[in-house]
């Protein structure tokens, strides 16, 4: 008996038919097992993620916890997450020397989370960014001026009084909660008296860190005032020696911008102000009448003939 062959064509197309079916039914299978498993809300995902996140923080792998953290900017907004997620990344990019990005999710947590309970350690941090990036004195002094100014916020905001002060503080406040451990007053003055405590390092090194920034403001001015010097353009460099003697009077810089205004006022032939800069000068420093005789002598002489 002869056997019945199947057409080559007729057994190809047979075999693609059932490929097909095969891939369909495996991707509705797919289909039907992912729809039955619950989707994770916008605000699970970010809790994932800050989770995350604070494990790569712990290990000091900072700059893969603030990739972790910076697709979830968006979607943590309006979240009790919010300044979670902010203060995390801002401390990330802090730990890795990322000060720009730093300073600017400190500074978007005081503005977007202002009752937040990071907002004391945003405020002092987003000094401290300021302050990494405040560049040398010859440079733009933008990010100088901007520490100044954080830090001040925080002292103002934040200074304690006297160290021994908070210290009999908490002492008191810590002896009197023996004495009525339910006492709401109590327990308010020894958590205040606690967290003046805490805070002293950071008020500390605030206090510290103002005056060294001032300083540098006023060698950039000064740098300026001998640059216009080198230049002979000495008009301009008076009004920058002047800017020193009235905006940096309590830096080193006080006594050169004195000295260097006396000088190019005497270049200008301007005798009546250089008499004036020159007794100013000498009434703050006596002791360098004798190294300035021949100076007066000049201004003297002119003036008498002008």
């Amino acid at each position: 008996m002869a056997v019945k062959r199947i057409p080559q064509a007729t057994f190809l197309s047979s075999i693609r038919t059932l490929s097909v079916f095969f891939l369909v039914a495996g991707t509705l299978a797919l289909a039907s097992c992912s729809s039955s498993r619950p989707q994770m809300s916008a605000e699970e995902q970010v809790s994932v993620a800050y989770k995350k996140a604070a494990e790569l923080y712990e290990k000091k792998e900072y700059e893969n916890a603030a990739a972790a953290l910076e697709p979830q900017l968006f979607a943590s907004r309006a979240t009790p997450l919010e300044d979670d997620v902010l203060f995390l990344l801002a401390q990330s990019y802090y730990a890795s020397e990322q000060y720009l990005l730093s300073s600017d999710m400190y500074d978007r947590l005081l503005q977007q989370v202002p009752s937040s309970p990071y907002r004391e350690a945003s405020r002092y941090m987003l000094a401290k960014s300021y302050e990494q990036l405040s560049p040398g004195y010859e440079l733009d002094q933008e990010y100088t001026r901007k520490a100044i100014g954080a830090y001040s916020e925080y002292l103002a905001e934040y200074g304690v009084k006297d160290p021994a002060s908070s210290a009999r503080d908490l002492d008191t406040y810590s002896e009197l909660l023996k004495i009525d451990p339910s006492s709401a007053s109590y327990q308010r003055g020894y958590e205040a008296a606690k967290l003046a405590m805490a805070r002293q390092d950071s008020v500390k090194h605030a206090s510290a860190a103002i005056p060294v920034l001032h300083n540098k403001l006023g060698a950039a001015t000064y740098s300026i005032a001998t640059q216009y010097v080198k230049l002979k353009k000495y008009k301009a460099a008076a009004i920058y020696f002047e800017k020193v003697v009235r905006n940096y009077g309590d830096t080193p810089w006080m006594k050169k911008a004195q000295a260097g205004l006396v000088d190019v006022l005497v270049k200008r032939g301007k005798w009546f102000d250089a008499q004036r800069a020159l007794d100013a000068y000498l009434q703050s420093y006596p002791e360098d009448l004798e190294e300035m005789k021949g100076t007066r002598e000049v201004i003297m002489q002119n003036f008498s003939n002008s």
